[in-house]
Formats: structure tokens, sequence, C-alpha cells
């Protein structure tokens, strides 16, 4: 083999692995776009089911009147937002179930009635799994926006076109008689 043959095979040898790290490199950041949009449909998901938990509690009259109007107006701003005031009307949502469910002797008063305890088991389910999905969902943004930043990525558009993915910033804290079970 004379110098040039040898020299042909190491360009196209790296010719061929740069090939193949692009194309693992975009694959990732294909993975990662649908692993941002699944975590996006479940944390989605989770808010509505908060917000029709709430909904349920509010039209299930065991609740004050004024307590009842001032959650399903909360759960119901929460369900309605458009995109530019999700966030908002979701953090509302999470002071306001914090207020009702930290009024004095809450839980006592729906353990008395039947269906109470079953509702806020319900509750109880739904406050946590928004905080795990909106945790999971960010951290999936996290990742993503590491990986689109990459120069690779900058430099050859792996990403297409896409914008940089955005955080779900809201207060989310569950009331205090959740956090302490």
């Amino acid at each position: 083999m004379t110098t040039t043959t040898i020299l042909i095979l190491v360009v196209g040898v790296l010719v061929v692995l740069t090939a193949v790290y692009i194309s693992w490199r975009a694959g990732r950041l294909d993975r990662l776009h649908i692993r941002l949009e699944t975590a996006q449909a479940a944390l989605d998901a989770a808010l509505l089911r908060r917000a029709a938990v709430c909904l349920e509690l509010a039209g299930s009259r065991i609740l004050d009147p004024a307590t009842s109007l001032v959650l399903a107006a909360g759960a119901h701003e929460a369900r309605t937002a458009g995109p530019d005031e999700r966030e908002h009307a979701e953090s509302d949502l999470s002071k306001t179930l914090r207020a009702v469910v930290g009024q004095e002797r809450f839980r006592e008063k729906l353990a008395e009635h039947p269906a109470g305890t079953a509702l806020m088991e319900e509750l109880d389910t739904a406050v946590a799994k928004v905080v795990y999905s909106r945790r999971f969902f960010n951290n999936a943004v996290a990742v993503t926006r590491t990986a689109q930043r990459r120069w690779l990525a900058r430099t050859l558009r792996l990403a297409g076109h896409t914008d940089y993915p955005q955080f779900f910033e809201i207060d989310d804290a569950p009331p205090d008689s959740l956090a302490a079970e």
C-alpha cells in the first residue's frame, strides 16, 4: 500500500466516524424532544386532573358556599387559561388550595361526609402528581436546552428550527396538611 492509499483510508474512516457521531447527536436530540413532548403531556394531564378534582370538591356540597365558589373559580380559571396566563392561573389555584385546605378542621369536616375521604385522597394524589410532573418536565427542558446549545447542534442545526423549550414555573407547593403526610 502506498502512502496515498493509507491517507485516503484514514480520511475515509474519519469521515465515517464523524458522520456516525453527528447522526448519533441528531438522534439524541430527537429523543430528547420526544421526551420533552411526553413530559409536557404528562404535566398537562396532571394539571387538568388537579383542576377537575378541585371542581369536583367544590361541587360536592361538602364545603361551605363561599369556599366552594372560590375553589371552583380558581379551578375554572386554571382550566381555561391561555398559554400566556397558564402559569399565573395554576399558581393561583395552588394558593387557593392552600387557603382552602388550611382552614381549621378542614380534614375533619371532610371525613364526616361519606365521599369526603375519597375526595381528599384524590386531591392529595392530584397535587403530588403536579409537583412530580412539573419537576420531570423542567428536568427534560434543562437537558434538551443543554443539548441544543452545544456547538455541533447549533452549527449544523441538528434541532431544526425549534425554539429553546421554556421552563414551566408555577407555585406548586402543596398545602401544609398534604405535605406533612
